[in-house]
């Protein structure tokens, strides 16, 4: 079984953490380095993936600055998120050859890790575009979108834990106005839950891909 090098980095400013998967990918491209999983908080950030739309920024992008939400373009697909503290980031630097495929077996170890948690999660990829990612019921509580170049991803997942959801009530999120957003505390109650949910996280996505979870230093990741 082949390893997968998972790496908890803590609390990182997007735009660092933007870079350094950019560094991460040259490395897996030119073969000095094997699969890794980068798994992180963001402090609070809005992101624009290519399908984004205008409307989905109804206060305009001043506003969401002005309380201290950045925003920023990204190249991988999907549409606008929030990010920020309490909400578990991962993003699996792969060699993948099937896209689609990557992205439900994705959904399928979120699901996974969910439902040792608790949660009756699904995916509803069958929807359409806008509905990838996991859902509790008709409750989003984790995104997916993914960036592939010259067969390795960048950008990945972000599942709600213990994050304050207030700030996905500010836009459209995910292009769906309707959408209501969830989390693993505001489903169970619990609180301080993301310790856990990363250990599954770790586990499950590093299963689902018939891969074995290694621990790695951040100091081992390339450096700027």
């Amino acid at each position: 079984m082949g390893t997968l090098a998972v790496c908890d980095l803590g609390l990182v400013e997007y735009r660092k953490a933007y870079a350094l998967q950019e560094r991460v990918r040259a490395a897996r491209q030119s073969g000095e380095t094997g699969d890794t999983l980068l798994l992180l908080e963001h402090p609070p950030v809005l992101t624009r993936g290519r399908r984004t739309e205008k409307g989905e920024l109804p206060m305009g992008e001043a506003w969401y600055l002005s309380q201290g939400i950045d925003v920023v373009d990204v190249d991988r697909g999907g549409r606008l998120t929030y990010h920020g503290p309490g909400q578990l980031v991962g993003y699996p630097i792969m060699g993948v050859t099937d896209v689609l495929a990557f992205v439900r077996t994705m959904e399928e170890a979120m699901v996974s890790a969910l439902v040792e948690e608790g949660l009756g999660a699904r995916a509803r990829a069958a929807e359409g575009p806008d509905f990838t990612g996991v859902w509790v019921q008709d409750r989003k509580i984790a995104s997916i979108g993914v960036h592939v170049a010259r067969g390795v991803t960048t950008h990945g997942f972000a599942v709600n834990a213990d994050n304050d959801l207030q700030p996905f009530g500010y836009i459209v999120a995910c292009g769906l106005p309707d959408v209501q957003m969830t989390s693993l505390s505001k489903e169970t109650g619990r609180h301080g839950t993301l310790a856990g949910l990363r250990e599954r996280v770790a586990r499950n996505f590093a299963a689902a891909h018939g891969l074995e979870p290694r621990a790695t230093s951040p100091d081992s990741l390339p450096q700027a």
